[in-house]
């Protein structure tokens, strides 16, 4: 079986096993600390265990990177990573939002460069996003790209939950620049919709996110022919690490992330 195929069916399990659960009170239920530094709720442990249990039963050699049960190592000679967010949104999909993702990715090295496999599932609706290095993206088996032409409405996505005071105000030039400024709350479903298309630019500048956050929508953003670079206008990679926090932009095309990183006051070069 193909690692694409793996991920689709992790993700198809975990939505089949929890979209009960979203907006319930057991959903949110305190489970403790998870290994990301956040709060375990009930869905996030119940969409972990969907994912590590489908691994042990194919015997996927692999050693699991997860937001919430850590490091995890599947056989005694892993030959690879999964990168699991198996709830991206936790917030809302407690509070019932329509806005959360599995969010799951394959990289044979230890470093997010390396990443082959994507899948961002929506466990609301059950759109199912997959990419393969070198392959495109696609949603439910279509291909999409970022959306290349002059838009009708330019949609900027902003990412600013506990963003600290100082970043604020480097924000304020994109901000007041577009009418049509949007957050929804899961990078991973953010990033799967930039690629679809439906948003121009994506900015998270907060330096919060996590690889478990960003491995697998960044592959299918890049995939879908979207620019996706750090605050330095490099590509993103990192080691898998939980110390490891990342910022980013996300623009259609060159010229758009150009014109962007001068509004922020970043050099204008990629």
């Amino acid at each position: 079986m193909k690692v694409i195929n793996v991920l689709e069916e992790a993700a198809k399990r975990v939505h089949k096993n929890v979209k009960h659960l979203a907006g319930t009170k057991e959903s949110g239920t305190d489970h403790g600390m998870g290994a990301g530094g956040d709060i375990s709720r009930r869905i996030d442990i119940v969409a972990e265990k969907t994912v590590l249990d489908y691994l042990r039963e194919i015997n996927f050699e692999c050693t699991v990177f997860g937001e919430e049960c850590g490091i995890v190592k599947l056989s005694p000679n892993p030959k690879g990573f999964i990168i699991m967010d198996a709830i991206d949104g936790s917030t809302n999909a407690v509070r019932g939002l329509p806005f959360f993702c599995c969010s799951l990715a394959y990289t044979p090295e230890d470093k997010l460069s390396s990443v082959t496999d994507g899948v961002v599932m929506d466990l609301h609706n059950g759109d199912l996003y997959s990419a393969s290095k070198g392959k495109g993206a696609y949603m439910n088996g279509k291909k999409i790209q970022v959306h290349k032409e002059k838009p009708i409405y330019f949609v900027v996505g902003v990412d600013i939950s506990g963003i600290s005071p100082d970043v604020l105000p480097q924000l304020a030039p994109i901000l007041s620049a577009s009418n049509h400024v949007r957050h929804f709350g899961a990078v991973a479903l953010e990033l799967a919709i930039f690629a679809r298309g439906l948003v121009d630019v994506f900015v998270d500048l907060r330096k919060k996110l996590r690889i478990t956050d960003v491995a697998a929508g960044y592959l299918i953003a890049s995939e879908a022919g979207g620019y996706v670079v750090d605050e330095n206008g490099m590509p993103l990679d990192s080691n898998l690490s939980y110390d490891k926090r990342i910022s980013f932009i996300a623009a259609a095309n060159e010229e758009t992330l150009a014109d962007v990183r001068k509004k922020l006051g970043l050099s204008p070069k990629i």
